[in-house]
């Protein structure tokens, strides 16, 4: 019992201070993060791991990708993705920007 009171106090304690390892960070320090999240990915290379990157995108759709593009060829244009069962305009939307095909 007396050690779920003292991880009470510590995650009270640490919830009402300030944070002052991200206090002096500026948005350019931050972009190395941010760009690594935001690789582009090359949908006629990646594989399902790869292509789970992708916002929204999880294991089953990733799978419809490749079984699409092994079945058709490779892609000609990045919006043909949008030809795989399952990719609404809404996921297309969020990731357009990080979609290569090369």
């Amino acid at each position: 019992m007396s050690q779920l009171v003292i991880l009470v106090v510590l995650l009270t304690a640490v919830a009402s201070s300030p944070a002052p390892a991200l206090a002096g960070i500026t948005r350019t320090e931050a972009a190395p993060i941010t760009a690594a999240v935001e690789a582009k990915i090359n949908i006629n290379t990646a594989d399902v791991k790869e292509l789970m990157k992708l916002q929204g995108v999880g294991r089953n759709l990733a799978e419809k990708i490749v079984q699409y593009r092994d079945a058709h060829g490779p892609f000609k244009k990045a919006t043909d993705l949008r030809k795989v069962e399952g990719l609404g305009d809404g996921l297309w939307e969020k990731n357009r920007e990080r979609i290569v095909v090369k």
